[in-house]
């Protein structure tokens, strides 16, 4: 008699649920990711559903209603009693011989896991531990402006699983795989140009391209061994050790450079390590003190850090540190072998825990196959959070250097730069890609094609450490001819346009809670 009961029971739940499913509408308006960003100046209209849920429409207009929370109660309910129902036909198939009586049993519980099958078909499912339902949105941020800090940047898209305009989808992920990474950068470079310069328009704004200054506060006599670089004590070039630049000699420099244009002052000195170099610290601290007061945004390239060294760099108000990993593990001990990869993750570690912003890129050039530079593009892309900028360098060759001397080593040229800068560009969509050394060797049109690849940030002044670089002047000309405009310091970048004017498409899932439909 109690499977009897069971039974109607059944019935009168999918009665019910019937009853108010006829009663609902069939497209579910949500102002949920409005209220819930309510502080971030942002308004979100549910547009449809993602292709990739299609078969749960239901589900994604459950999930967010009134209506939906009565649903899966019901459901639940309904559920529990199945489980029920078939533990106690289980006990009494067991003690009983009858055939007949079995066959009636596994009768009923046929119906009652057919009602609930049809009720998981029409969208009343069991998601337990799953992903919540995807939303398709179109969001528009009131504000001209995202957030300057990177973290609060990140803060306003946790909800946030991919975007999508003109057929290319993007999304900000740390799980790719080398052979994810290596399918972009094969790819034909029309192809791999259009959805780099797409995914571009979708989460930043291409108009608006950040200017760096770069001084050499420290020039030559490091211990190091890097093939690459003139400052070697190892190698014969013309670069002669100087000592550190005086603190007021920097800050006039930044001033110089803030006059240009500039809106980021960066500092590098020639060595290995900050190590016990207490009274020059204390000077550079000073330095970034005195540039972060001018309004300026401040980075400084110091070698390896330890913990405590970068929480005071960060107090004394560094905004970024750049620390490189040039190229990828495999060919890394061809070009340095007096420190290790590792030592270089441990600096970047350092860094981001100190709340400094990351800066950290390679060098194309060195003697790399395509497989490397793919390499190193999954190291950045799976670390914990992606770097806030990855700069792109093209190896200016000195004389008296290793790579310098060897004839073997191909030139770089500018599809080799684009195909690397749209490749960063998609697999790290909101990070800055930093156009930097070798952008001498380039025409405007060539720098345009790296632009439009999805550059966002520069190197200008007429130097970059001890290699020759664009003038002021020409960038300013250059600016003016392709319609870009400055970032200015301490603000956060320009709202995409697309995303402003509703053309992008943004799939939301909210991934920290466990949803039930």
């Amino acid at each position: 008699l109690h499977f009897v009961r069971i039974d109607l029971v059944v019935i009168v739940i999918v009665i019910k649920l019937n009853k108010k499913k006829k009663k609902k509408k069939k497209k579910v308006m949500t102002s949920s990711s409005s209220s819930s960003n309510s502080n971030n100046n942002y308004g979100a209209v549910v547009e449809g559903h993602s292709p990739s849920s299609s078969s749960n429409d239901g589900l994604a207009s459950l999930s967010s209603s009134r209506y939906g929370q009565r649903q899966r109660t019901w459901a639940w309910m309904m559920l529990m009693g199945v489980g029920i129902a078939c533990y106690g036909m289980n006990q009494r198939t067991s003690s009983n011989n009858n055939n007949n009586n079995n066959n009636n049993m596994i009768s009923s519980s046929s119906r009652l896991l057919r009602a609930s099958s049809g009720l998981l078909r029409r969208g009343v499912a069991v998601r337990a531990f799953s992903v919540a339902p995807q939303k398709v949105v179109v969001d528009t941020y009131t504000a001209p402006r995202l957030p300057n800090d990177v973290h609060d940047r990140n803060a306003l898209y946790e909800e946030e699983e991919s975007r999508a305009m003109g057929g290319v989808t993007a999304s900000v992920r740390h799980d790719w795989t080398k052979e994810d990474i290596a399918k972009i950068y094969d790819l034909p470079f029309y192809e791999l140009m259009y959805r780099a310069s797409t995914t571009h328009r979708m989460y930043w704004n291409p108009a608006e391209v950040q200017q760096c200054t770069l001084l050499s506060i420290k020039t030559g006599g490091c211990t190091e061994d890097c093939s690459y670089c003139s400052q070697s004590t190892r190698h014969k070039t013309h670069v002669k050790p100087t000592p550190t630049m005086k603190v007021q000699e920097v800050l006039e420099a930044a001033r110089n450079a803030k006059d240009a244009g500039s809106t980021r002052f960066c500092m590098g000195a020639a060595w290995r390590e900050l190590g016990n170099k207490k009274n020059a610290f204390n000077h550079i601290l000073e330095m970034v003190k005195g540039v972060n007061g001018m309004g300026l945004e401040v980075c400084c390239t110091l070698g390896m850090l330890n913990g405590e060294q970068a929480k005071q760099l960060k107090e004394a108000g560094l905004t970024a540190y750049n620390h490189n990993l040039d190229t990828s593990p495999e060919h890394y001990p061809k070009v340095i072998t007096t420190r290790t990869y590792e030592d270089r993750l441990e600096t970047i570690a350092n860094v981001r825990d100190a709340g400094i912003s990351v800066c950290c890129g390679g060098i194309l050039g060195l003697g790399e196959k395509d497989t490397d530079r793919v390499s190193l593009l999954h190291v950045l892309a799976t670390l914990p959070e992606h770097p806030e900028s990855v700069p792109i360098n093209a190896l200016v060759s000195v004389e008296g250097t290793p790579l310098g001397d060897a004839d073997e080593i191909a030139n770089v040229d500018a599809f080799d730069m684009a195909r690397m800068i749209a490749t960063a560009r998609i697999v790290m969509p909101r990070t800055m890609v930093r156009l930097s050394a070798g952008r001498l060797s380039f025409s405007d049109a060539e720098q345009y094609l790296m632009f439009q690849a999805g550059a966002n940030s520069i190197f200008n002044g007429d130097k970059l450490l001890t290699t020759a670089n664009p003038e002021f002047d020409a960038d300013t000309s250059l600016f003016k001819k392709l319609g870009f405009q400055g970032k200015p310091a301490h603000q956060g970048p320009l709202v995409a346009p697309a995303e402003a004017q509703g053309k992008v498409h943004i799939t939301k899932v909210e991934g920290n809670k466990q949803q039930y439909a």
